[in-house]
């Protein structure tokens, strides 16, 4: 085929997107939800979780009801508009007298997501607290909020999970991927995190979706909480929903390269080192090494 010879190649594109609701899109669709007005979003909310970090700098006691206020009204606004695209982008019907109701819903939700946002603040405040007090580089509160890629990741993240607790399609997962590619921390949205959880470093870090973390964790780069395996229906296509992902009860610290796959249970206080691999539950308390390569066993009693 000559290289300036494209005919070919466009036919067999063509054909490829005819009747395929993978490939394309159909003109007259609703819109998909927009990225960047997603971002713009997630950064009008940072301006209001941590006003003078993020946003205008100037921000005073005096001004702060101001600021907020014209945050809030916008971010209330996109946020019922995007929402409203996320229902449609998996909905994928002509529009009916059900778009309605949709359009009222996602608003509504949008309100209650505003309302739920002081909740947001504190959960995030302890993670700072946990970010400074857990990391003796850190020469302020300010500093974590203003550079580390853990509290970035965590505001992101808890803002996700909301609108996932809302049952907000698609949204939720764009915003986590956002923080993604910008730390390299991976948390699904569907993931429960309790207070002040710390990621130290956070490079390589990945969360799953029905992991579940308590209080005061704290975890290093390379960690991976995630899924042992991936059970399939009988028609052969993976099933959604299962819990498959570990809970981590609260004071646990696991360093950095852990690997913890299925639904086990870390107890309450335990200390999981470096580079250990690990599919059975771990008894509260009990700190886990790796005793020779690619082995781990626990400081006391009988290994894994």
């Amino acid at each position: 085929m000559p290289q300036n010879d494209i005919d070919a190649v466009v036919q067999a594109l063509c054909q490829q997107n005819t009747g395929s609701r993978v490939c394309l899109r159909e003109h007259g669709e609703a819109p998909m939800p927009s990225v960047d007005i997603l971002a713009s979003l997630v950064h009008d909310l940072r301006s209001v979780l941590f006003p003078g970090y993020f946003g205008p700098s100037d921000v005073s006691s005096t001004s702060m009801r101001y600021h907020i206020g014209g945050y809030l009204d916008r971010v209330q606004r996109s946020l019922g508009e995007q929402i409203l695209r996320g229902e449609c982008f998996v909905c994928r019907k002509q529009p009916g007298p059900e778009c309605l109701r949709c359009e009222t819903k996602s608003h509504d939700i949008a309100w209650e997501f505003i309302h739920a946002l002081p909740r947001i603040r504190h959960l995030l405040t302890t993670d700072v607290d946990a970010a400074y007090v857990g990391d003796p580089a850190a020469k302020t509160p300010g500093e974590t909020i203003f550079c580390y890629p853990s509290i970035s990741a965590l505001i992101h993240h808890r803002v996700a999970h909301e609108l996932y607790k809302f049952g907000v399609p698609i949204i939720p997962r764009i915003i986590s991927e956002m923080a993604h590619s910008q730390t390299g921390i991976d948390i699904h949205p569907g993931a429960s995190i309790g207070e002040h959880f710390f990621i130290d470093h956070g490079t390589g870090t990945v969360i799953g979706e029905t992991c579940i973390i308590g209080k005061n964790v704290r975890i290093y780069q390379g960690v991976t909480l995630g899924a042992k395996s991936f059970p399939k229906g009988k028609d052969g296509s993976l099933v959604k929903g299962l819990a498959r992902h570990p809970i981590v009860e609260d004071d646990v610290t696991i360093y950095a390269g852990a690997t913890i796959l299925g639904r086990v249970r870390l107890g309450q206080g335990a200390t999981i080192g470096g580079n250990v691999w690990i599919t059975r539950d771990i008894p509260a308390g009990a700190q886990i090494r790796q005793s020779r390569p690619m082995e781990a066993s626990y400081e006391q009693g009988a290994g894994i």
